[in-house]
């Protein structure tokens, strides 16, 4: 039997998702021969499915001068630049593949109209749409094609996405365009209906998601926090110039990252891998959590160096500080006090029930965020953030700021200024205007940041009051109780 070329082994590594194996596989065929520019690319792959951009553009970039002119990598580079918030140079590397037949022509074409979309420009979609072609066959332009029609007819539009959700479309699209129903009913006010589809839509595209395992990590890391000689294993140096967020999803983190961007000493760097790779590189030496006083010092300068090197990629040139919006944090907070000491925390809680309905009716990862697929899982969720948040910044003593969403949008200008202080920072009147900034935004925040600061979406659990039980009334109390009143 023959063995299977390299190629089919990244292919395979690449479908099981297995990313960080198929970059070690990719990254060692580059070695042993360089100037294979097909390795290169194969690597850069990896490196962006990973999440490690400035690792992904450093390849990607070797690929283009070993073979200038691939299709396929020229897409890769600008799909890395699309990532990067690189777009006007994303669209000029796109422009000539959009006649492109095939995969590259499909693709090109979909990243291309998704860069429109979230940069606003509805003109030059619309051109693009009108002047069709082989890749308006592809179930995701399809979705282009329903918010464009939501504009002119909200319900027809949500009878196209409804089809798509239930059609033999791959299911990344079939959960984007149910969720897109969902979105329309929502702004319809036929609310039960757009519950009932945000269930369809979880439970046809949805992985299993073991909810008690996150509260097992919580709880382990709680007990963590009662042995204070553990924090005797601050044994990196110092960062400065880092910023996390420490919060939940949909409790307004887009919005303080818009503006804190416009700050012109803060870099938004978006919802950075980093922190990620630390607990991946923590669990996987075995160390964390009982054994992290163990890990050498230059092992947590290494993990260190690489947060630092990916964080500073994407900063904007002559800014002091990242602003890294990652919605894991705060699971990850007594260890990154340990890799990242010096780092601030900017945490926000919002009512948990405003928070649980907007998770619920979004369109999260069906794997790593797959609690969002139950109310009951949601609560469940926020009851661990909110018992692991507070112990840990407080405990560890961690520079930080903590906020209520509610108090924050009322009253942006003192909350704001609060955040600079707490970095160092002048208050800048620029930063009140976040509907201002251009910077691409790629969550699923990226429509409603384009408005002013506003207080809309406070209460909004009340047109799905029917959705919370007894159970959620702990958890709300304690919320209202730390509002200003």
């Amino acid at each position: 039997m023959p063995s299977e070329s390299p190629q089919s082994k990244f292919d395979a590594l690449m479908n099981q998702q297995q990313y960080d194996a198929a970059h070690r596989l990719a990254k060692g065929l580059r070695e042993k021969q360089p100037r294979n520019g097909q390795w290169w690319y194969l690597s850069a792959r990896a490196a962006f499915a990973i999440g490690h951009l400035s690792v992904a553009h450093e390849e990607i970039a070797n690929a283009a001068r070993l073979l200038p002119r691939e299709a396929p990598i020229l897409l890769q580079q600008a799909i890395i630049d699309h990532r990067i918030g690189r777009t006007a140079s994303a669209l000029a590397r796109l422009a000539p593949l959009l006649g492109e037949s095939g995969l590259v022509g499909r693709e090109a074409n979909v990243t291309h109209a998704d860069i429109l979309s979230r940069a606003n420009r509805q003109d030059e979609l619309d051109a693009q749409l009108a002047k069709g072609g082989e890749w308006l066959s592809d179930p995701r332009a399809q979705l282009f094609v329903g918010r464009r029609l939501a504009a002119s007819d909200p319900l027809a539009a949500v009878e196209l996405f409804t089809r798509l959700l239930r059609g033999d479309a791959p299911s990344h699209a079939r959960r984007i365009a149910g969720f897109e129903a969902v979105k329309i009913l929502d702004l319809e006010r036929r609310y039960r209906e757009a519950f009932d589809l945000a269930g369809e839509c979880h439970a046809k595209t949805k992985s299993r998601y073991d909810i008690g395992a996150l509260e097992r990590q919580v709880e382990e890391q709680c007990r963590l926090l009662d042995r204070p000689s553990w924090l005797g294993t601050r044994r990196a140096p110092a960062v400065h110039g880092i910023a996390l967020v420490a919060a939940l999803p949909r409790s307004g983190t887009t919005l303080i990252e818009q503006m804190f961007d416009r700050h012109p000493q803060i870099s938004g760097i978006g919802e950075y891998q980093g922190s990620r790779a630390i607990g991946e590189a923590a669990l996987q030496s075995g160390y964390w959590p009982g054994e992290i006083s163990r890990v050498p010092a230059e092992t947590l300068k290494a993990w260190q160096d690489d947060y630092l090197k990916g964080a500073r990629f994407l900063m904007r040139e002559g800014t002091d500080w990242a602003f890294d919006k990652t919605l894991k944090v705060w699971r990850w907070v007594p260890l990154l006090s340990v890799v990242l000491p010096g780092a601030v925390y900017i945490a926000i809680d919002r009512d948990p029930r405003d928070n649980a309905i907007s998770m619920f009716l979004g369109n999260f990862h069906h794997q790593s965020m797959g609690w969002t697929g139950s109310i009951d899982a949601i609560r469940r969720a926020i009851t661990a953030h909110r018992t692991i948040l507070p112990n840990a910044l407080t405990r560890l003593e961690l520079p930080h700021e903590a906020m209520v969403y509610e108090d924050f949008v009322a009253d942006p200008r003192a909350h704001a200024q609060r955040c600079f202080a707490r970095l160092g920072l002048p208050m800048d009147d620029a930063t009140l205007s976040p509907e201002h900034n251009t910077r691409m935004v790629l969550t699923l925040s990226h429509e409603q940041v384009r408005k002013p600061i506003n207080t809309g979406s406070v209460g909004r659990w009340r047109n799905y009051e029917w959705a919370f039980d007894e159970s959620w009334k702990p958890l709300a109390a304690a919320h209202d109780a730390r509002r200003a009143h």
